[in-house]
């Protein structure tokens, strides 16, 4: 048999039974629409955290009290941590560092802000040097981040984002309107265009405020700053500069040798390699559990093909007697398993598709569908209707013809 008649011949069995065919694949399209719903979403928020919330340059890196927690050991070792002083800062930002060209601080919290008869309970107050904007690449949609001397000066300026503008600005140009944060006046200098939100994260309702007039003002005691530190020569020099930091830190808080850091360096590769490992973990569980449906799927697909080759034990006797080979046999049905499970892959992966679409847009995670997952999908729910059909491909072509016509 040529490839065009075992075709004709696959659709022909396929289409005579129409409904058992589509119920046969029930299992298949849940486990490729699941599969490619998952990779969708993972894929999306794979592009978008390495674009979006990882937002530090890779020569840049943070210096903070805690640092990139992935135990709760490690948790309650950071607990006893001293914060990180303005002092350290000053200390570190003094010029004595020889591999680092920027040093800058920050330190945040939540607090209510209100314009007029507008009030928002819980907006994220960070205070800043005025370098932080240089470091992390910020955009103005309007306005300008605060000089060296307002910061100095402890001039009560802010600069906010698109969020807090629409929240408590509808309609108005907020630069140079005057809002309350924790009851005290701030005049808005800078505006930020709208970056969007994403699984919970959100950097449009954010405020920045002069570190002097947020350690003067709203600083507790206890309250830990953060560091961000540029490379002198790039990423190439990232590895000097952690060095440095790390034998200054320790030898202005008297750490011995043997101790452990008593700090956390965070890098742009670190947060990179959480956000994988995380992911990843992720992806397997959800995988796993998407593989049970697919491969119960695979077992439908074997077990019809199976009652197939009963009620067409007496047509292969005739094909084989009319000169059908074993081999033309076993392409037959492996054709018509693989066609099965390659409509129910094509069904999946639209209704995936679809599914990872409605995610995104009802509640912002950034999926897509991209051309490697559309085939994946579909290349696997053929690669499981193939192996489904080997068996029954395998008992067709075995068949002994006498038998084979002489069954009822």
């Amino acid at each position: 048999m040529n490839p065009q008649e075992l075709l004709r011949v696959a659709l022909r069995a396929i289409r005579a039974h129409t409904l058992r065919s589509f119920l046969t694949l029930l299992g298949v399209i849940i486990g490729v629409a699941t599969i490619v719903a998952v990779v969708g979403v993972i894929s999306g928020l794979n592009t978008y955290v390495k674009e979006k919330i990882i937002v530090l340059a890779p020569d840049v890196y943070l210096v903070e009290k805690f640092g990139i927690i992935r135990s709760r050991k490690e948790f309650l070792d950071a607990l006893k941590r001293p914060p990180i002083t303005y002092q350290e800062y000053e200390r570190l930002s003094s010029g004595i560092l020889q591999e680092s060209s920027q040093v800058s601080a920050a330190a945040g919290n939540g607090m209510p802000v209100s314009y007029e008869n507008k009030h928002l309970d819980s907006i994220a107050v960070i205070g800043t040097t005025p370098n932080f904007a240089d470091l992390f690449n910020l955009d103005f949609e309007s306005g300008r981040y605060f000089s060296e001397n307002e910061d100095q000066a402890a001039q009560n300026v802010a600069v906010i984002g698109s969020d807090t503008r629409e929240e408590l600005f509808p309609h108005l140009d907020p630069i140079g309107r005057t809002m309350l944060i924790r009851g005290l006046p701030f005049r808005v200098i800078g505006l930020m265009p709208k970056q969007g939100r994403s699984i919970g994260f959100n950097q449009d309702g954010r405020i920045y405020i002069p570190l002097q007039v947020y350690r003067k003002n709203f600083m507790a005691a206890n309250e830990s700053l953060e560091l961000q530190i540029k490379a002198r020569h790039g990423v190439e020099g990232l590895d000097a500069s952690m060095d440095e930091v790390r034998a200054l830190f320790r030898a202005m808080r008297h750490t011995s040798f043997r101790s452990p850091d008593p700090f956390g360096l965070i890098t742009q590769e670190s947060l990179q390699l959480l956000w994988k490992t995380i992911s990843s973990a992720a992806f397997v569980l959800l995988m796993l559990i998407s593989s049970v449906s697919l491969g119960v799927g695979g077992i439908v697909i074997m077990n019809i093909m199976l009652v197939s080759v009963v009620e067409r034990t007496q047509e292969i006797g005739v094909r084989m007697a009319l000169g059908a080979r074993k081999r033309d046999i076993r392409r037959q049905f492996l054709l018509e398993a693989a066609l099965l499970s390659a409509a129910g892959g094509v069904i999946g992966v639209l209704i995936g598709a679809i599914g990872a679409w409605t995610v995104r847009a009802m509640a912002g995670f950034p999926a897509q569908i991209t051309l490697p997952i559309v085939l994946t999908g579909i290349g696997l729910s053929t690669l499981v209707g193939l192996a489904a059909g080997f068996l029954p491909a395998f008992r067709a072509s075995n068949l002994v013809v006498i038998d084979a016509i002489r069954a009822e």
